[in-house]
């Protein structure tokens, strides 16, 4: 069907005949999301086409989730957070300290615990729960995202003032890598991302990476868990 022929128009003067989908190399094929009653805290919502720094300004969030490490955060998230919020006290090289106080004290008291730590940094107008990378490594593994969101998600319950929440996907970081485990040191898919916060407990939204954004040969779909229809198609069902 030619554009001509619909009925609904999606811009003024003719700019449907100009912004032809095929002319724009970044971009993604977005596929409706599976139909059916709604249910309260069942999804993750995925923000393609959404600017995460453009929406914590706008303060569209009280809670943004990212990684942390104790040794540069120059090139992470959080300190383009930091440089854009003008009444946050905290900066990369701040951030970092503070990691890097907070690691060396975990070193001599709870050098037996369970990692990864959720450090709380607080810029006035949004919280920042920062995953703080295990010591020792230069990535987060997906086992260290599970252990991770399950302490977010308990320090979510009961918090209106923490909500709306949302987090980044932890695929092509520049500071805090995410891998399979320690002996795959691939990353990991973004379904199997998604999954693992889902199965933790966490519904807020998540960022896809900008480097999603070569795949338009491939559908993607707004929210999680994705529709039961792929399931049966990877199991050779038409």
């Amino acid at each position: 069907m030619n554009i001509s022929d619909r009925s609904v128009q999606l811009y003024d003067d003719g700019a449907d005949d100009l912004l032809n989908a095929e002319s724009f190399p970044d971009r993604v094929s977005l596929l409706p999301a599976e139909h059916g009653a709604p249910q309260a805290g069942s999804r993750l919502r995925v923000m393609w086409g959404q600017d995460l720094l453009a929406d914590v300004l706008d303060g569209r969030y009280r809670a943004v989730i990212c990684g942390v490490n104790d040794k540069d955060n120059s090139h992470g998230v959080i300190a383009q957070i930091c440089s854009l919020l003008t009444t946050s006290q905290w900066s990369a090289s701040s951030v970092t300290s503070y990691a890097k106080m907070f690691q060396e004290s975990l070193q001599i008291h709870a050098a037996n615990d369970r990692e990864p730590y959720i450090l709380k940094y607080d810029l006035d107008s949004v919280l920042i729960l920062a995953m703080l990378r295990p010591h020792g490594r230069d990535y987060f593994t997906v086992g260290d995202i599970a252990r991770g969101f399950r302490t977010i998600t308990k320090m979510l319950q009961g918090r209106a003032d923490r909500r709306p929440v949302c987090t980044v996907s932890f695929l092509g970081a520049a500071s805090n890598k995410l891998v399979v485990d320690d002996a795959n040191q691939e990353e990991p898919s973004f379904e199997t991302v998604l999954r693992t916060m889902h199965d933790a407990g966490y519904r807020g939204d998540v960022y896809p990476s900008p480097k999603m954004w070569n795949y338009a040969h491939i559908g993607v779909f707004p929210s999680y868990p994705y529709p039961k229809g792929i399931d049966r198609m990877r199991a050779g069902s038409s």
